[in-house]
């Protein structure tokens, strides 16, 4: 990649909206945080985004349901979701449908940085 990717991490937890963005950045790609699905709708980083970090369980709109909402909007992202449910059918089923990975909380920094890496490189490959 000739620029530095940006990684969005949209997370209704606090605590996982102010580390994850540090440490992607300690990684040297860009990072920013959202509330909410609908607030990362609404955000420039919608148009830019290299990549998403996305809870599977949020309020209103939960990290599934913006992964199908950004397939109706025919954005090509790669999508990393984070979970702490047990379901491996649940977690299955985002991948199945397209996501780079899904990471059972807690998770290791390195595995979250695998993830990121090859979600970009094969966002990179598809977009050749």
């Amino acid at each position: 990649m000739d620029q530095v990717a940006t990684v969005i991490v949209v997370d209704d937890d606090q605590s996982v909206r102010e580390s994850l963005p540090e440490l992607i950045r300690e990684y040297g790609y860009h990072s920013r945080a959202y509330t909410s699905a609908e607030e990362y709708l609404s955000s420039s980083d919608a148009q830019s985004a290299s990549c998403l970090i996305l809870d599977m369980a949020m309020p209103e709109m939960g990290g599934r349901e913006l992964q199908i909402e950004l397939r109706r909007l025919q954005a090509k992202l790669p999508i990393i979701f984070i979970t702490a449910t047990q379901s491996a059918a649940a977690r299955q089923l985002v991948i199945d449908d397209g996501a780079a990975a899904c990471l059972m909380k807690p998770f290791r920094d390195r595995d979250l940085l695998n993830a990121i890496e090859h979600a970009l490189e094969r966002s990179e490959r598809s977009n050749l």
